[in-house]
């Protein structure tokens, strides 16, 4: 019999496009054939307000049953981002970080109640991301049947007192690179704590066509894509500020393409392009169309994007300050890297100046994808975890 497995993350759908959320609903499908997957979430669909969008109840996505709950009120971003420094900058109590996680959010009482009446429906439940509120709340709940997946990135805020037993306590913990499994262990001690990396893989269209990305955009020539969200906390205005220097200098016929929800104000210039969100046909398309993927974030648990362009042979150009960026492109062989404004000109003329080199790195990335993220092996990771939680619990 397939187990019954709840997903808990903090809002869900196809149009959601950020990466711990879209590792979610690729795993949920991919479940399927192995056990009865449904996913609780809010209604939320924007990152930075938590605002209810979508109906409360039920539906299903791609053949996987999702139960949506209500986020008790919006979050105030601003409002937020200055308590995150505050709890961060001085010496916080608990009651503090308890204050400022029910800031951070979503923080929805029908949700944390769904998941203390539902929790001899489920065998599991596997709680994505650490940072967020339905996390924080829930996972205590039904710790003795909870699975992490914290999506852990280099950042300050794992140093919180609060977060201590999120990464102590659950009978697992899956991570999503050695990278990331390496920092929570240094900075938490958590050892104990029984656990495996799995990796995610990656869903691409059976067909892709370069030449359609850049007439549907009107693209000509060579281009530097970015994808995802298009604010402060991705590094994206240093980006925009090396890449405007950069044509400063030289003048070479280059493009930034950006294509994301877009929170800041991208400068109008001939040379930089913001197309929005797109879809994902659109997107791979463009990888496949891109003379490099460009990420400028510095935290990051793992980045799908930089395994979709190296999927469509595409080399990648990425932030050296982030570890896990820099560590997948250095076992990839797949991309470069860059440690600000000197070192980000001199890799992108590399890249322009070296066409074949850019397919030898495309094409590393491409075997490094196919060997070391294919489904069947991440699919077989998971089930271990689920397996080794239910006998933990019956013995």
């Amino acid at each position: 019999m397939k187990p019954k497995v709840a997903f808990i993350v903090q809002r869900y759908g196809t149009e959601v496009n950020g990466g711990a959320e879209l590792y979610a609903r690729w795993m949920a499908e991919r479940l399927l054939p192995h056990a009865d997957v449904t996913v609780l979430t809010t209604c939320a669909i924007d990152f930075y307000t938590w605002a209810n969008h979508y109906p409360t109840g039920e539906t299903t996505i791609n053949g996987v049953a999702v139960k949506r709950y209500a986020v008790d009120k919006p979050r105030n971003w601003k409002q937020s981002q200055i308590q995150t420094r505050k709890v961060l900058l001085y010496d916080a109590t608990l009651a503090d970080e308890e204050a400022w996680m029910k800031l951070q959010g979503p923080y929805s009482t029908t949700l944390f109640t769904a998941i203390d009446q539902q929790r001899d429906d489920f065998d599991l439940f596997v709680f994505f991301t650490y940072v967020y509120a339905t996390t924080y709340f829930g996972m205590p709940q039904v710790i003795e049947k909870a699975i992490l997946v914290p999506a852990a990135h280099e950042e300050p805020t794992l140093e919180m007192g609060l977060f201590r037993p999120i990464f102590q306590t659950p009978p697992f913990i899956i991570y999503l690179t050695e990278q990331e499994r390496r920092y929570v262990h240094a900075r938490l001690d958590n050892q104990h704590v029984p656990n495996l990396v799995a990796g995610i893989g990656i869903n691409a269209p059976l067909q892709t066509d370069p030449d359609r990305f850049r007439r549907k955009f009107g693209i000509t020539g060579d281009f530097l894509f970015y994808v995802g969200r298009i604010d402060p906390a991705k590094n994206v205005p240093a980006l925009i500020d090396d890449f405007l220097a950069y044509q400063a200098e030289t003048g070479r016929d280059i493009t930034l393409v950006l294509a994301g929800k877009s929170q800041i104000e991208i400068p109008n210039h001939a040379r930089i392009r913001p197309i929005g969100f797109i879809s994902e046909q659109d997107k791979f398309d463009g990888l496949r169309a891109a003379t490099a993927l460009v990420n400028p974030s510095l935290f990051e648990s793992l980045s799908i994007v930089l395994l979709e362009a190296w999927l469509m042979g595409t080399p990648t150009l990425v932030n050296s300050r982030c570890s896990v960026l820099k560590d997948q492109s250095r076992r990839s062989n797949g991309g470069l890297w860059y440690g600000g404004s000197a070192e980000f000109a001199a890799t992108l003329t590399y890249l322009l100046d070296h066409p074949q080199e850019r397919v030898i790195l495309g094409s590393n990335g491409q075997n490094f994808v196919t060997h070391e993220y294919a489904w069947e092996i991440v699919l077989a990771k998971f089930m271990a975890a689920f397996q080794f939680v239910l006998e933990a619990g019956n013995p």
